[in-house]
């Protein structure tokens, strides 16, 4: 389906919130896996979901939770940015966890400062990063702190290297799309983190490398999005987990939070990916403008 009919489809429907769902339904179709997706406008609370309060693995979207769980620590004055941590062999993932870090220093043994390690894990999603950072916030603590902000259906239990052990681990780092728009609108809204953290890590999910064909696929180019995206391999012919969850920046500057999530999909990655991005762009394509 091309993303003039994804268009066609929402303008034939309309923008309401059941023909918004009726439209994701059929763009997710493609995926040939279940799909959840949800989409809101800050400002204006409008709102459309398909399948959003069904739990899905993560994968590498819970280093939003964990970065903003991290912050939070600064914030209490428990951690700093500049604090150099140690690197240890024993924290190292194997080659299937995606680590620029892990393939810099194979052995690790060097140390690298609390905002590196951030940024690595969400502009580059590197798995090295994100086990060091939960050795200073455990996954128990990041999950702690998201029931503390109001977030019930997210948890983060396992590490990246955990994760690579087996394809049911993931399973265990979970969240609905519903709980993803949450926690986006609360970083939206600079609940949770100070406004220098909030800005920093805005400024890291608009450089993310990752997934650029998922939410910002289909948008017009120069869209802003800040966004986070996780992924895991495929088994035995299904891929549990491609997802993206982001602020899109609508042109009157009002925010779209968007959460796609694709799991059990015996799809390939263009299609997967191009679920997320016509799902987008038809939540962009209704919401773009002010409601009369």
């Amino acid at each position: 389906m091309t993303i003039g009919l994804a268009f066609l489809l929402a303008a034939a429907a309309g923008c309401s919130p059941e023909a918004l769902r009726d439209t994701m339904r059929s763009l997710a179709t493609p995926a040939e896996g279940r799909v959840g997706a949800a989409g809101i406008v800050l400002e204006t609370g409008q709102r459309a979901s398909w399948n959003a309060a069904e739990r899905f693995p993560m994968q590498s979207v819970y280093k939003l939770p964990i970065a903003m769980a991290v912050f939070r620590r600064m914030d209490e004055g428990r951690l700093r940015l500049d604090r150099r941590v140690r690197v240890r062999r024993s924290d190292v993932p194997p080659a299937g966890v995606g680590s620029p870090l892990r393939d810099a220093h194979p052995a690790g043994g060097f140390e690298i400062s609390v905002r590196d390690l951030l940024r690595a894990s969400i502009v580059d999603s590197d798995g090295l990063a994100c086990d060091v950072l939960l050795r200073l916030v455990p996954p128990g603590d990041v999950t702690a702190f998201l029931r503390r902000l109001g977030v019930e259906e997210m948890t983060v239990a396992t590490t990246e290297k955990a994760m690579s052990s087996g394809p049911d681990v993931q399973l265990r780092n979970w969240a609905t799309p519903e709980a993803a728009l949450d926690l986006l609108r609360l970083l939206h809204e600079g609940r949770g983190v100070s406004p220098g953290a909030r800005e920093l890590l805005l400024a890291w999910m608009m450089e993310t490398q990752t997934g650029p064909a998922r939410i910002r696929g289909a948008l017009p180019p120069g869209t802003p999005v800040a966004h986070k995206t996780g992924s895991s391999g495929t088994h035995e012919g299904r891929t549990r987990a491609t997802n993206d969850v982001g602020l899109i920046t609508l042109p009157d500057g009002r925010h779209l939070a968007v959460a796609v999530f694709v799991s059990d999909s015996r799809a390939d990655t263009a299609r997967r990916e191009g679920a997320i991005a016509k799902i987008a762009r038809a939540l962009w394509d209704c919401w773009s403008s002010p409601a009369e």
